[in-house]
C-alpha cells in the first residue's frame, strides 16, 4: 500500500485495526459500546532522531497506549501518527 504522507524524525504512522464486533462468547457489540482498537499495523516510518535510530519498521503489527497518536485522515482511510515512544510492543 503506497501512501501520500511520510512521518518526520521519530513519528510512526500506524492503520488501526478494526474494533471488535463480537465478544468472544458471540455477542454482538453495539457501535457505543466499542473499544477503541490498541492494535494496528505500522504503514510508514520516519528517519528518527539524530543519536536515535527507529526499531518499527513498515509492515510490523504494534500494540500502543490507549490514548496515544493524533487521528488522521488520508484518502477516506483512517491513521494514527504518533511518536515511537507511544508504541508499547512489536507483536511477531
Amino acid at each position: 500500500m503506497s501512501v501520500k504522507i511520510q512521518p518526520i524524525a521519530d513519528r510512526v504512522l500506524v492503520e488501526a485495526a478494526p474494533a471488535e464486533e463480537k465478544t468472544a462468547g458471540g455477542i454482538i457489540i453495539p457501535d457505543t459500546a466499542k473499544e477503541k482498537p490498541q492494535r494496528g499495523k505500522v504503514v510508514a516510518v520516519g528517519a528518527g532522531k539524530k543519536d536515535e535510530p527507529m526499531t518499527v519498521k513498515a509492515g510490523q503489527t504494534v500494540l500502543y497506549g490507549k490514548y496515544s497518536g493524533t487521528e488522521i485522515n488520508i484518502d477516506g482511510n483512517d491513521y494514527l501518527i504518533m511518536r515511537e515512544s507511544d508504541i508499547l510492543a512489536i507483536i511477531d
